[in-house]
């Protein structure tokens, strides 16, 4: 899969501009605050309908202006496919497949299969069980569309669910039946979530420590440690077991929506005991092996984006990583960078073609 040309319209810091791509590797370089990791953002746009830096839609859009559109031509399974995104202001945001729009965004998920390695991945370490779970559900999403559908399915009872307990203390009232029926719905949705994401991981993580150990000289011990209440009990157990506490605090203090991943690093939490270099590492091997794991199941190139990947490496990382990306095994790559010389020395090293875009 080849994304062979990319125009942007009012998106972002851009008024108008228009790419023409390398089939391989392309490099964006300028200074920062210039718009580099915009074009990436609006690759990234293309494939999962929304931004990766800034969910609300409508701050996508170029100051003073009413809409943004970003168009991507594509080659897939030696077939062209165009896409186009637009938003208006006070509107519904659009995503048409060759002039057709999505009923369901959902429907386009996993179609343009595509990671991105970002320093905003650091969240994943700094922030909550929200963003580690977000990033498992991405990853199956991409080859599963029935894992996604029933995380659509399970949030939205969970949500009524929530609604009802609230409902309840605020007028003084419970009923036991109406609840049975939001308990029976989420341990149904619930036990499918848990079982793929815990097989899901047993793939996984054998993967991710490959990876970590090519990029590090195999000089650490790393892990990832799923968890879940559901490893303990079904989930209408627990449900029924919390009940008095959920009643308290107005909302399900139980279920997959607390599930968390945990990363460690000679078993312990790499967010105190690891350097920023190992932090840095663990997120690229969490993501080249998403990557490889993506490509396994879809057996489809996903699109590698590699946002300020040489910040806070050292050459010897970064050496490394130019290596894992110097074979067939991958397909297209972008890379964004504020040094145009270090960029140009480091995929010159590669036996590919390259294309440098200074902004």
């Amino acid at each position: 899969m080849i994304l062979k040309s990319l125009s942007l319209l009012n998106y972002k810091n851009f008024d108008s501009k228009s790419f023409t791509f390398n089939d391989k590797i392309n490099c964006i370089v300028g200074n920062n605050g210039i718009g580099k990791t915009n074009i990436l953002d609006a690759i990234y746009h293309l494939s999962f309908g929304k931004s990766y830096f800034n969910p609300v839609a409508t701050q996508n859009i170029k100051h003073d202006e009413d809409f943004f559109v970003v168009n991507g031509d594509y080659i897939k399974d030696n077939k062209p496919e165009k896409l186009v995104i637009s938003l208006k202001r006070g509107q519904k945001k659009v995503i048409k497949r060759n002039g057709k729009a999505y009923e369901k965004f959902s429907e386009h998920i996993g179609f343009l299969p595509l990671v991105i390695i970002s320093p905003a991945d650091r969240d994943l370490i700094i922030e909550g069980s929200d963003t580690r779970r977000k990033f498992i559900d991405s990853v199956i999403s991409q080859s599963d569309k029935t894992y996604l559908e029933t995380l659509i399915k399970y949030n939205k009872i969970l949500s009524q669910r929530n609604a009802l307990l609230k409902y309840f203390a605020l007028n003084h009232t419970f009923n036991k039946d109406t609840l049975d029926i939001y308990n029976n719905q989420l341990n149904e949705y619930g036990t499918i979530i848990f079982k793929k994401r815990d097989a899901f991981l047993k793939t996984f993580i054998p993967i991710f420590k490959l990876r970590y150990k090519a990029i590090s000289n195999g000089k650490d011990a790393v892990n990832l440690v799923y968890e879940s209440h559901l490893f303990n009990d079904s989930l209408n157990n627990l449900l029924m077991k919390a009940i008095n506490k959920d009643k308290a605090l107005q909302y399900t203090s139980v279920g997959v929506h607390k599930d968390d991943l945990h990363f460690n690093i000679d078993t312990h939490p790499i967010k105190k005991f690891g350097s920023q270099g190992q932090q840095k590492s663990f997120l690229i091997a969490l993501k080249l092996a998403q990557f490889d794991f993506i490509k396994a199941q879809s057996h489809v190139n996903p699109i590698l984006l590699l946002d300020d990947i040489f910040d806070k490496l050292d050459e010897q990382r970064v050496s490394q990583i130019i290596k894992l990306v110097d074979d067939e095994n991958f397909g297209q790559i972008f890379i964004s960078d504020t040094h145009a010389e270090r960029t140009e020395n480091a995929v010159k090293q590669v036996h590919q073609s390259y294309q440098i875009f200074k902004l």
